[in-house]
């Protein structure tokens, strides 16, 4: 057990919403982490597993305030059977942290059932010789009432660093759990409490929401380990407390409108047609004398002007919403839109997601790669809203600009959440993209032109790929060279024969070591120098070389949800002239086919993922 990490956790299922204590075990401190199962269950929520030894045992305090006390468990077989041992307080203590200091046993929690509390914004202190032992309330409990930004409410384990005693807690202020505080307990006694806060040292990220913490973090789990060294845990969430319940009702909210506004587009479109005769009115007569509700005038005068109001205001709105004038059009198209746009949020709240999720996790594990971008001076707006953009999603850890011309940058022109280099080339060459860069610290490198603009979940997407297959170039913009001589065309010639087999490395993920020592070998020494002459081409180029170095599958294509060429908006467009461009492509292919030989470059089908994400 010494060799291993152990995890306990909260979980609970989806559908009774009963949290458990789960367990998790690592083997290679901390890297990666197995699930072993679930350690504790009972009929009433839990949450908060604190894991302790004490003499020679494994003992689990867990929150279970629904149950109106707190219990001790001991490990039987560690670490899935538990028994309970007994009950410490019949006290519905939430977060409830135990700590040995000073000859004394601490408890630290927050009973929110007494009348007056104030939620999140209480702590309670109880003592004892003995974690068995009898405990007893703290002379001056509750001892902590305070704003509930302030921590009052537990935020995990306390540790003594230095010689003293820290105490985490949690910041509810926005919502529960929205930060962790930290604080040094200055004196601990059962007579007496004082703490003052100290900095985290935890830098809030700049990218927001797709941080892993992006909007909150409630709980650390700090503890020195056997070596010296320390290793810590902390509850980190992209999204608020309730957000699921949240978009629920949100999304019911808009198929309810969406609803209304049907019924009030057939009400209208009715209305154009309505016209109730005032022959429907009876007139008296000899007939219907001995009729007595016809036989008072008075009532078929009320009725024949309803029936007159209901017509004019049929008239009315026929003048407005007919569908043969320009108005009656207008109103009917508005509508329309609107409904639209009510069905597409409500869809969105109920079946999508938030746009925060983590992004797409392979075999269980997350990865961050390198993103790399070739600019000059020219296009200094592109890259700004490029940096700004992009240094926001979630698996990005650092951008690479390669300067090919002008005067560089500074690094403080960016508004970036991530690291930002610029590599300054001496001389201008498209080969400079693919230069083997020692300050790339991840294997995985996405290319993209500043002047593409996507969404971070497409990128996502685009790197779960990578790592299913890191072999092969990954990217968005799929090309279908055929014919003899080779010929170049645009992505939707290669829709037509439903095909493709060259993937655009300007937006494009690929293996830096692998792709980058191919591209700058002796056998590509001939290619770089006709890329150099042509200025254009080096994407051909990587594909040709990358094609031949395996028989296998070695491009795929993912298809993005959207995306946006900037150059068109700033006016520095590399290629003004299609046809010309693709004249010159075309030349390369001849050559790089000659060069290399085209037998390599197989076609693949669209949509032959089961996902769906290369349709």
């Amino acid at each position: 057990m010494d060799s291993y990490l152990y995890l306990f956790f909260e979980t609970k299922t989806s559908t009774s919403e009963q949290g458990d204590i789960g367990v998790a075990r690592s083997v290679d401190q901390g890297a990666t982490w197995e699930y072993l199962g679930i350690a504790l269950d009972e009929e009433w929520h839990l949450s908060y597993p604190y894991v302790f030894e004490y003499d020679e045992q494994v003992y689990m305090m867990p929150e279970g305030s629904e149950n109106g006390d707190l219990r001790l468990y001991r490990a039987t077989v560690f670490p899935l059977q538990w028994t309970m041992v007994k009950v410490l307080l019949k006290r519905p203590l939430v977060d409830a942290t135990l700590i040995h200091h000073e000859g004394f046993y601490w408890i630290f929690g927050s009973d929110f059932s007494r009348f007056g509390t104030g939620k999140n914004a209480e702590l309670e202190i109880w003592y004892s010789d003995s974690p068995l032992g009898l405990w007893r309330q703290h002379k001056k409990n509750p001892i902590y009432r305070s704003d509930r930004t302030l921590g009052a409410r537990n935020g995990g384990r306390p540790f003594i660093y230095g010689g003293h005693l820290y105490r985490p807690g949690q910041d509810c202020g926005d919502t529960y759990g929205r930060k962790v505080r930290v604080y040094k307990v200055e004196k601990l006694t059962t007579g007496d409490y004082r703490e003052v806060e100290v900095s985290l040292g935890l830098e809030e990220s700049k990218k927001g929401r797709y941080a892993w913490n992006g909007h909150r973090y409630h709980h650390l789990d700090a503890q020195k380990l056997p070596s010296g060294g320390w290793i810590a845990v902390m509850d980190g969430d992209r999204v608020p407390s309730g957000d699921v319940t949240r978009r629920f009702l949100i999304g019911c909210a808009m198929v309810v409108l969406f609803l209304l506004v049907i019924f009030v587009l057939g009400f209208l479109i009715g209305a154009v047609n309505c016209i109730v005769p005032l022959s429907w009115c009876v007139t008296l007569s000899r007939r219907n004398e001995s009729s007595w509700f016809w036989a008072r005038p008075q009532f078929n005068m009320k009725l024949r002007r309803y029936f007159a109001g209901l017509n004019r205001f049929a008239s009315a709105v026929r003048g407005r919403v007919n569908p043969g004038t320009r108005t009656g059009k207008l109103t009917l198209c508005l509508l329309v839109v609107v409904s639209v746009v009510l069905v597409c949020t409500g869809d969105q709240f109920l079946l999508g997601g938030n746009g925060a999720e983590d992004p797409y996790m392979f075999r269980g594990h997350f990865s961050q790669f390198t993103m790399l971008t070739m600019t000059y001076e020219a296009r200094l707006w592109n890259l700004k809203l490029y940096v700004k953009h992009y240094s926001r999603c979630a698996s990005v850890r650092e951008i690479i600009v390669v300067w090919n011309r002008g005067k560089p940058p500074c690094l403080e022109d960016f508004d970036s959440a991530v690291p930002v280099q610029i590599r300054v080339e001496p001389h201008n060459s498209l080969n400079n993209r693919f230069k083997v860069d020692h300050q790339i610290k991840t294997r995985a490198v996405l290319q993209l032109d500043d002047d593409i603009m996507m969404t971070c979940n497409d990128i996502e997407k685009g790197f779960r790929v990578w790592r299913e297959h890191p072999e092969r170039i990954v990217g968005f913009y799929p090309r279908l060279v055929d014919g003899s001589p080779l010929k170049y065309r645009d992505e939707r010639y290669a829709r037509k024969k439903n095909g493709y087999n060259i993937i655009l490395t300007g937006a494009a993920f690929m293996d830096s070591e692998l792709a980058f020592k191919r591209y700058w070998s002796d056998e590509a020494k001939e290619g770089r120098d006709f890329v150099d002459r042509q200025f254009n081409c080096e994407d051909l180029l990587m594909n040709f070389l990358i094609a031949n170095m395996s028989s296998s599958r070695t491009v795929e294509y993912v298809h993005p949800a959207w995306a946006i060429d900037t150059s068109k908006l700033s006016g520095v467009a590399i290629s003004r002239n299609t046809q010309v461009h693709y004249k010159l492509r075309s030349d390369c292919l001849s050559k790089f086919s000659a060069l290399y030989g085209a037998r390599a470059l197989q076609k693949w089908e669209f949509g032959s993922r089961a996902d769906g994400w290369d349709r």
